[in-house]
């Protein structure tokens, strides 16, 4: 942390802020060196309190203060499960905070990335209608099928859980596709159905 002034500049001027004479001298009365060693060292610590809580102030570095940032933000999102690991909360609350969502294409396939899934691609069904409708430029379906469309994750999640690189507790063979399936749920338009295809 730049700008952080030290134990020792803290006891140096400390010493330059008393007065002369001497009952103030360091070799006469070493119990004032004491004195400022322990001052200097508890002001140094202050001043570091202080700047750390300054850096929590921006939810790109933020470490112990995620769960004020979570109360805030109305985190940590369901979508995730009952317990999140601490950096998956971290990293959601720096997303919630800079996240725009949409409607488009490339905004669901983002949140697919998002979930592990960087293959995904998203294929959209429109309903038949004269003047528009041409050979091999669309998926067509009946009337009902122009509010439909698919998610197609592209095969296995990115991360997962495997031998030697897992901690205790965590489940071996299996990606659990809930946490996608709620935020694309959650996120597509009312009017639409989305059918999630996992290949």
């Amino acid at each position: 942390m730049a700008g952080v002034r030290t134990a020792k500049e803290y006891k140096e001027q400390l010493r330059a802020l008393l007065p002369l004479g001497p009952a103030w001298d360091p070799e006469l009365v070493p119990e004032v060196d004491l004195v400022l060693e322990g001052v200097s060292q508890e002001f140094a610590r202050i001043e570091a309190r202080a700047a750390a809580a300054l850096n929590e102030m921006d939810a790109a570095g933020v470490s112990e203060l995620v769960p004020e940032w979570e109360a805030v933000m109305s985190l940590p999102d369901a979508c995730l499960g009952a317990t999140p690991s601490f950096e998956d909360r971290r990293l959601a609350v720096q997303q919630r905070l800079v996240a725009v969502g949409s409607q488009t294409v490339s905004y669901f396939i983002s949140l697919a990335a998002g979930q592990g899934y960087p293959n995904a691609t998203v294929t959209e069904f429109r309903a038949p209608r004269w003047g528009r409708s041409r050979f091999g430029s669309a998926h067509f379906g009946t009337w009902n099928a122009q509010f439909l469309w698919t998610l197609h994750t592209g095969g296995r999640q990115r991360l997962g859980r495997r031998f030697g690189i897992s901690y205790w507790g965590e489940r071996f063979g299996v990606n659990p596709g809930s946490a996608l399936e709620c935020v694309i749920r959650r996120a597509a338009p009312a009017h639409t159905v989305v059918h999630i295809d996992y290949n």
